[in-house]
Protein backbone atom coordinates (compact mmCIF):
# COMPACT_ATOMS: atom_id res chain seq x y z
CA UNK A 1 0.00 0.00 0.00
CA UNK A 2 0.93 3.63 -0.73
CA UNK A 3 -0.21 6.45 0.08
CA UNK A 4 1.54 9.78 -1.35
CA UNK A 5 -0.12 13.41 -2.07
CA UNK A 6 -4.09 12.73 -1.79
CA UNK A 7 -4.52 9.33 -3.15
CA UNK A 8 -3.95 6.57 -1.71
CA UNK A 9 -2.75 3.19 -3.94
CA UNK A 10 -2.76 -0.65 -3.16
CA UNK A 11 -1.75 -3.91 -5.99
CA UNK A 12 -4.19 -6.65 -4.98
CA UNK A 13 -4.11 -9.68 -5.85
CA UNK A 14 -6.97 -11.40 -7.94
CA UNK A 15 -7.96 -14.58 -9.07
CA UNK A 16 -6.33 -13.99 -12.64
CA UNK A 17 -3.55 -12.05 -11.43
CA UNK A 18 -2.96 -8.53 -9.84
CA UNK A 19 -5.18 -5.12 -9.54
CA UNK A 20 -3.85 -1.67 -8.95
CA UNK A 21 -6.22 0.34 -6.90
CA UNK A 22 -6.10 4.36 -6.68
CA UNK A 23 -8.99 6.35 -4.88
CA UNK A 24 -8.74 9.90 -3.81
CA UNK A 25 -8.02 10.70 0.52
CA UNK A 26 -9.80 14.00 -0.14
CA UNK A 27 -12.35 15.74 -1.74
CA UNK A 28 -10.33 18.03 -3.72
CA UNK A 29 -9.28 15.49 -6.05
CA UNK A 30 -13.15 14.16 -6.87
CA UNK A 31 -15.11 15.08 -9.70
CA UNK A 32 -18.62 16.16 -9.26
CA UNK A 33 -20.02 13.69 -11.56
CA UNK A 34 -18.48 10.58 -8.76
CA UNK A 35 -19.67 12.67 -6.30
CA UNK A 36 -23.27 12.67 -8.21
CA UNK A 37 -22.62 8.89 -9.26
CA UNK A 38 -22.47 7.90 -5.39
CA UNK A 39 -24.88 10.12 -4.65
CA UNK A 40 -27.48 8.79 -6.56
CA UNK A 41 -27.08 5.13 -5.21
CA UNK A 42 -30.03 4.40 -2.97
CA UNK A 43 -27.91 1.90 -1.43
CA UNK A 44 -24.03 2.00 -1.66
CA UNK A 45 -21.79 -0.23 0.03
CA UNK A 46 -17.89 0.19 -0.13
CA UNK A 47 -17.27 -1.87 -2.90
CA UNK A 48 -19.51 0.15 -5.05
CA UNK A 49 -18.02 3.28 -3.90
CA UNK A 50 -14.26 2.23 -4.68
CA UNK A 51 -15.16 1.30 -7.90
CA UNK A 52 -16.69 5.18 -8.53
CA UNK A 53 -13.76 6.53 -7.55
CA UNK A 54 -11.32 4.16 -8.91
CA UNK A 55 -13.01 4.06 -11.83
CA UNK A 56 -12.62 0.49 -11.92
CA UNK A 57 -15.44 -1.71 -12.83
CA UNK A 58 -17.40 -3.88 -9.88
CA UNK A 59 -17.00 -6.75 -11.61
CA UNK A 60 -12.83 -6.38 -11.82
CA UNK A 61 -12.90 -5.93 -8.34
CA UNK A 62 -15.19 -9.35 -7.38
CA UNK A 63 -11.70 -10.75 -8.59
CA UNK A 64 -9.98 -9.71 -5.33
CA UNK A 65 -8.82 -12.91 -3.71
CA UNK A 66 -8.90 -11.32 -0.11
CA UNK A 67 -12.32 -8.87 0.45
CA UNK A 68 -10.02 -8.02 3.44
CA UNK A 69 -7.57 -6.16 1.03
CA UNK A 70 -10.05 -3.53 0.68
CA UNK A 71 -10.38 -2.45 4.27
CA UNK A 72 -7.82 0.32 4.14
CA UNK A 73 -10.26 1.91 1.39
CA UNK A 74 -13.66 1.77 3.23
CA UNK A 75 -11.78 4.21 5.83
CA UNK A 76 -11.11 6.82 3.29
CA UNK A 77 -14.29 6.24 1.69
CA UNK A 78 -16.30 7.19 5.13
CA UNK A 79 -13.90 10.12 5.93
CA UNK A 80 -14.76 11.05 2.00
CA UNK A 81 -19.00 10.63 2.89
CA UNK A 82 -18.05 12.88 6.29
CA UNK A 83 -16.36 15.72 3.85
CA UNK A 84 -19.41 16.12 1.90
CA UNK A 85 -21.29 17.05 4.59
CA UNK A 86 -18.73 19.65 5.85
CA UNK A 87 -18.81 21.14 2.09
CA UNK A 88 -22.57 21.99 2.00
CA UNK A 89 -21.62 24.22 4.60
CA UNK A 90 -19.00 26.03 3.26
CA UNK A 91 -19.30 29.57 2.22
CA UNK A 92 -16.05 29.86 -0.36
CA UNK A 93 -17.18 30.18 -3.17
CA UNK A 94 -14.18 30.09 -5.91
CA UNK A 95 -13.26 33.49 -8.17
CA UNK A 96 -12.27 31.20 -11.20
CA UNK A 97 -12.54 27.95 -12.16
CA UNK A 98 -11.35 25.97 -15.66
CA UNK A 99 -12.52 23.46 -18.15
CA UNK A 100 -10.99 21.90 -20.85
CA UNK A 101 -13.00 21.80 -23.84
CA UNK A 102 -11.21 19.22 -26.05
CA UNK A 103 -7.44 20.70 -25.77
CA UNK A 104 -8.20 24.00 -25.05
CA UNK A 105 -8.07 25.69 -21.84
CA UNK A 106 -10.85 28.10 -20.80
CA UNK A 107 -10.51 29.98 -17.86
CA UNK A 108 -14.24 31.24 -16.46
CA UNK A 109 -14.60 33.72 -13.81
CA UNK A 110 -17.21 33.31 -11.59
CA UNK A 111 -19.61 35.98 -11.40
CA UNK A 112 -21.97 35.67 -8.50
CA UNK A 113 -25.40 36.99 -10.09
CA UNK A 114 -27.55 34.96 -12.38
CA UNK A 115 -29.38 37.73 -13.48
CA UNK A 116 -26.34 38.63 -15.56
CA UNK A 117 -26.48 35.89 -17.71
CA UNK A 118 -28.91 35.35 -21.29
CA UNK A 119 -32.42 35.46 -20.50
CA UNK A 120 -32.60 31.63 -21.39
CA UNK A 121 -29.97 30.66 -19.30
CA UNK A 122 -31.57 32.72 -16.16
CA UNK A 123 -35.02 31.49 -16.64
CA UNK A 124 -34.18 27.63 -16.82
CA UNK A 125 -31.62 27.46 -14.25
CA UNK A 126 -34.44 29.54 -11.62
CA UNK A 127 -36.62 26.98 -12.81
CA UNK A 128 -34.32 24.14 -11.47
CA UNK A 129 -33.63 25.77 -8.21
CA UNK A 130 -37.96 26.62 -7.22
CA UNK A 131 -38.24 22.93 -8.43
CA UNK A 132 -35.98 21.85 -6.01
CA UNK A 133 -36.76 23.62 -3.52
CA UNK A 134 -39.99 23.02 -4.08
CA UNK A 135 -39.61 19.71 -3.93
CA UNK A 136 -37.44 20.11 -0.22
CA UNK A 137 -40.72 21.99 0.99
CA UNK A 138 -42.97 19.25 0.00
CA UNK A 139 -41.55 16.41 2.11
CA UNK A 140 -40.01 18.64 5.10
CA UNK A 141 -42.70 21.22 5.40
CA UNK A 142 -42.25 25.23 4.68
CA UNK A 143 -40.60 26.03 8.14
CA UNK A 144 -37.37 26.75 8.04
CA UNK A 145 -36.56 25.04 5.54
CA UNK A 146 -33.52 27.44 4.66
CA UNK A 147 -31.74 25.66 7.89
CA UNK A 148 -31.86 21.97 6.93
CA UNK A 149 -32.20 22.56 2.81
CA UNK A 150 -29.46 20.37 0.60
CA UNK A 151 -29.85 20.34 -2.97
CA UNK A 152 -28.54 17.86 -4.73
CA UNK A 153 -26.03 17.49 -7.10
CA UNK A 154 -28.07 16.52 -9.98
CA UNK A 155 -29.59 19.87 -9.85
CA UNK A 156 -26.41 21.90 -8.89
CA UNK A 157 -25.04 20.41 -11.79
CA UNK A 158 -27.72 21.68 -13.85
CA UNK A 159 -27.77 24.98 -12.81
CA UNK A 160 -23.93 25.35 -13.50
CA UNK A 161 -24.72 23.66 -17.06
CA UNK A 162 -26.83 26.78 -18.03
CA UNK A 163 -24.94 29.20 -15.82
CA UNK A 164 -21.48 28.66 -17.45
CA UNK A 165 -22.37 27.00 -20.60
CA UNK A 166 -22.21 30.35 -22.57
CA UNK A 167 -18.80 31.91 -21.31
CA UNK A 168 -17.06 29.09 -21.16
CA UNK A 169 -18.30 28.23 -25.09
CA UNK A 170 -18.30 31.53 -26.63
CA UNK A 171 -21.54 30.24 -28.45
CA UNK A 172 -25.25 31.78 -28.06
CA UNK A 173 -27.47 30.40 -24.93
CA UNK A 174 -29.29 27.24 -26.45
CA UNK A 175 -31.44 25.40 -24.13
CA UNK A 176 -30.18 21.68 -25.33
CA UNK A 177 -26.70 22.72 -25.77
CA UNK A 178 -26.73 23.95 -21.95
CA UNK A 179 -28.08 21.00 -20.66
CA UNK A 180 -25.74 18.63 -22.84
CA UNK A 181 -22.70 21.00 -20.99
CA UNK A 182 -23.57 19.10 -18.06
CA UNK A 183 -20.68 16.56 -18.66
CA UNK A 184 -18.36 19.15 -18.68
CA UNK A 185 -19.56 20.44 -15.23
CA UNK A 186 -19.59 16.81 -14.17
CA UNK A 187 -15.60 16.97 -14.13
CA UNK A 188 -15.13 19.97 -12.29
CA UNK A 189 -13.91 19.12 -8.62
CA UNK A 190 -16.47 19.44 -6.42
CA UNK A 191 -14.98 21.54 -3.88
CA UNK A 192 -15.44 23.93 -6.94
CA UNK A 193 -19.13 23.20 -8.09
CA UNK A 194 -20.79 22.60 -4.85
CA UNK A 195 -20.17 26.32 -3.11
CA UNK A 196 -21.26 27.83 -6.34
CA UNK A 197 -24.20 26.18 -6.90
CA UNK A 198 -25.44 26.27 -3.35
CA UNK A 199 -24.33 29.78 -3.22
CA UNK A 200 -26.94 30.48 -6.09
CA UNK A 201 -29.49 28.31 -4.13
CA UNK A 202 -29.12 30.26 -1.20
CA UNK A 203 -29.13 33.83 -3.01
CA UNK A 204 -32.26 33.05 -5.14
CA UNK A 205 -34.99 31.40 -2.49
CA UNK A 206 -37.49 34.36 -4.03
CA UNK A 207 -38.01 32.66 -7.35
CA UNK A 208 -40.37 30.75 -5.78
CA UNK A 209 -42.98 33.69 -5.43
CA UNK A 210 -41.38 36.15 -8.01
CA UNK A 211 -43.00 35.12 -11.30
CA UNK A 212 -44.87 38.50 -11.73
CA UNK A 213 -45.27 41.33 -14.20
CA UNK A 214 -42.61 41.46 -17.11
CA UNK A 215 -40.79 38.53 -15.90
CA UNK A 216 -43.98 36.89 -15.84
CA UNK A 217 -44.85 37.25 -19.84
CA UNK A 218 -41.35 36.90 -20.79
CA UNK A 219 -41.13 33.79 -19.02
CA UNK A 220 -43.59 32.46 -20.37
CA UNK A 221 -43.31 33.35 -24.32
CA UNK A 222 -39.79 31.84 -23.88
CA UNK A 223 -41.51 28.67 -22.83
CA UNK A 224 -43.58 28.40 -25.56
CA UNK A 225 -41.10 29.31 -28.16
CA UNK A 226 -39.18 26.20 -26.66
CA UNK A 227 -41.78 23.90 -26.92
CA UNK A 228 -42.65 25.29 -30.32
CA UNK A 229 -38.82 24.08 -31.70
CA UNK A 230 -39.81 20.89 -29.82
CA UNK A 231 -42.85 20.62 -31.89
CA UNK A 232 -40.83 21.71 -35.15
CA UNK A 233 -37.90 19.57 -34.98
CA UNK A 234 -40.32 16.78 -34.37
CA UNK A 235 -42.67 16.89 -37.08
CA UNK A 236 -39.15 17.46 -39.14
Amino acid sequence: MRVGGNMIEKTLKTTDGKLQVRIPTILNEIALGQMMAMQEKHYMDDLEAISILSGIPREELYTVTNIDDFQVFGDYVQSLAQQIKYLYDSDIVPNKVTFMLGKRKVVVNVIRNLSVEPAGAFLAARDIIADEINEHIKLYGEDGWQENFQPSLKACCQVLAHYFFCRATGKKYDEYEAEEFGEEIKKLRVTEALPIAKHFFSCYPDLLKQRIGFFQRLHQYWRRRQVFRRLKNLNT
